[in-house]
């Protein structure tokens, strides 16, 4: 059986290019890369949304005093949800990964410096 991933994240998951005020193209972005790393054993979905939080449900109040603290609980409380949900296989509780992006002006490729 095929397994799925969900990428769910912000404007990084969604691919957005700050160069070009574009996307990029599928096979630059990381869910992408993910997509022909794993190959047809994996579903891959990209649930990436520019301005999306994990803080705060409407993007017109993201950014509002936000810290990093802040922002790793909105991420805990994702996970928890996910966990509590009867959304995985056979109707039990899905495998839950967060994945951070690296730090600015480091380049990795799926774990490749």
């Amino acid at each position: 059986m095929k397994r799925t991933i969900v990428c769910f994240g912000d404007s990084n998951t969604w691919g957005y290019d700050a160069e070009t005020d574009q996307r990029f193209n599928d096979e630059i972005r990381w869910t992408g890369l993910l997509h022909t790393e794993l190959d047809d054993a994996y579903h891959v979905i990209e649930e990436g949304l520019p301005g999306r939080t994990s803080v705060s449900e409407d993007p017109l109040f993201e950014g509002v005093a936000l810290t990093s603290y802040n922002i790793a609980q909105g991420i805990v409380r994702l996970a928890l949800k996910a966990r509590g949900s009867g959304a995985g296989p056979a109707g039990k509780a899905p495998e839950v990964l967060v994945n951070a992006p690296p730090p600015m002006g480091q380049i990795v490729i799926l774990g490749r410096a």
